[in-house]
């Protein structure tokens, strides 16, 4: 049942579990994105609420009155009850009631001046979700103050298109499931990828290795642009063409790197991660080792393989890690934005996240997304996994949502790969102590599940080898 708060209103925020029906109803002219697994509406149209009401059976209405800053989703992740602090509901009443009522700007000795920002405001609540209204620029910052089991999604200034899969893209992908079956050498190049190269480049990423400098890939660190250069060092000398890809002043770029097809073709296959992180709170320290730097280190591992084995892609594919993923999908969002703009022809993305935590006594595991995504390229993948990393039991994951809901809102195919059949069960989870030199970090699982991402490129793309040249 939707819940209502009993206020006259300027405006109805309506938010629901994630429904693609809704895209062919009339709260599509007022649909305000995707956040977490809920779809976000804005309007005034009380008739059109009504229309709609039979398409969900929960979610809550929300009195939008007066003049809002930035709106900004907040939503509790899907965590084992075994990392799940008893105090979670605290750590979230302490936040709220520190948001700031007015923002110091400077100061002159011991007078603080301060600026004319409105005061923050808590629009609604329940035990796993918030609406709050900032200013622009404690938005983009909340991640460094949000108790670690709560992420930021910010909501657009304006309705936004709502753009489901088309029916044709989801058909190719029906084709070539339909068609999918073992292929004895991309079962050899798959197995290419080098376990000690893996643990050598998530090092690097980390800080752990003495050749790296980085502290912190937190989105404005110094420590990303390292990153940064650094992979897009790597990915050349493997062979793709890469750009850094700036997007909003003050966040690292994203980086694009593409391998271009051998056949005439606008087609495009894309995978990627997000090389952003998140430590903990009031330290500087954010390795980030698997999140994400496991699956950035995946993506790493298939090129490496890729440049090893002489691999020619017959359609286009590009490899791409994104920034900003930990403030509210900033990177990928301005990406997947551009690509629609630019009607790119994307037969699918899959995104890597968090992929080598292997919880104690339970056996390796992919974990696809249970909500969103196109659940055709969710079961490609899980048949790709049975095909040719049969040693990873294959599952449903609520732990939502990484940069693949970018791409699945601007309409194209698009899912997830996760380390768990389950919730989020990693205890280093936006934790400074999240290195790859610890209990339960598990490169044989990333290798596994960059397997099922390499085999992904070679299937859906197409492939020829040098020697065949």
């Amino acid at each position: 049942m939707l819940l209502v708060n009993a206020v006259a209103p300027a405006a109805l925020l309506l938010a629901v579990p994630h429904n693609p029906q809704a895209a062919h109803s009339c709260l599509s002219d007022y649909y305000y994105g995707t956040h977490g697994q809920q779809d976000v509406f804005i309007t005034n149209d009380d008739l059109c609420v009504t229309e709609t009401a039979s398409l969900f059976t929960e979610g809550s209405l929300v009195p939008v009155t007066g003049d809002v800053q930035q709106l900004v989703w907040l939503e509790h992740e899907a965590v084992d009850s075994s990392i799940k602090p008893a105090t979670f509901v605290d750590e979230i009443n302490v936040f709220l009631s520190q948001l700031p009522s007015a923002v110091p700007t400077a100061s002159d000795s011991e007078q603080v001046v301060f600026s004319e920002q409105k005061r923050a405001e808590l629009l609604h609540r329940t035990e796993t979700s918030a609406l709050i209204s900032v200013d622009s620029e404690t938005a983009l910052t909340l991640d460094q103050h949000l108790p670690r089991f709560w992420k930021a999604s910010p909501l657009p200034p304006a309705p936004i298109p709502f753009i489901p899969v088309p029916s044709k893209a989801v058909d190719r992908v029906k084709d070539i499931l339909a068609n999918l079956k073992f292929d004895p050498v991309v079962a050899s190049l798959v197995n290419n990828i080098s376990v000690p190269q893996l643990r050598a480049d998530v090092r690097y990423l980390t800080g752990e290795s003495p050749t790296s400098e980085i502290v912190s890939r937190h989105s404005f660190s110094k420590g990303i642009l390292i990153a940064a250069e650094w992979l897009k060092g790597n990915f050349e000398m493997l062979g793709a063409s890469c750009e850094l890809k700036p997007y909003l002043t003050g966040f690292a770029p994203n980086v694009i790197c593409s391998y271009e097809g051998s056949e005439d073709t606008t087609e495009t296959v894309l995978i990627s991660a997000h090389y952003d992180s998140r430590g903990s709170f009031g330290s500087i320290r954010a390795p980030g080792g698997d999140d994400d730097g496991s699956g950035t280190t995946a993506l790493l591992g298939i090129a490496r393989a890729i440049a090893r084995k002489g691999v020619k892609f017959r359609k286009n594919v590009q490899i791409c890690a994104f920034s900003g993923e930990e403030q509210g999908l900033y990177g990928s969002r301005y990406y997947a934005q551009e690509l629609r703009e630019k009607g790119a022809n994307l037969t699918l993305m899959v995104q890597a996240d968090m992929l080598a935590y292997h919880a104690p006594g339970e056996p390796a595991q992919l974990g696809l997304p249970d909500r969103i995504g196109t659940p055709e390229v969710t079961q490609l993948i899980a048949n790709l996994s049975a095909i040719y990393s049969p040693e990873l039991k294959v599952g449903f994951t609520p732990a939502c949502c990484s940069d693949h809901q970018s791409f699945h809102g601007q309409g194209f195919p698009a899912t997830q790969v996760f380390e768990r059949a389950g919730p989020i069960a990693d205890p280093m989870y936006h934790n400074s102590g999240d290195l790859s030199e610890r209990e339960n970090y598990d490169f044989e699982q990333i290798k596994s599940i960059a397997k099922v991402q390499f085999a992904t490129l070679l299937h859906v793309a197409g492939y020829d080898l040098a020697s065949d040249d």
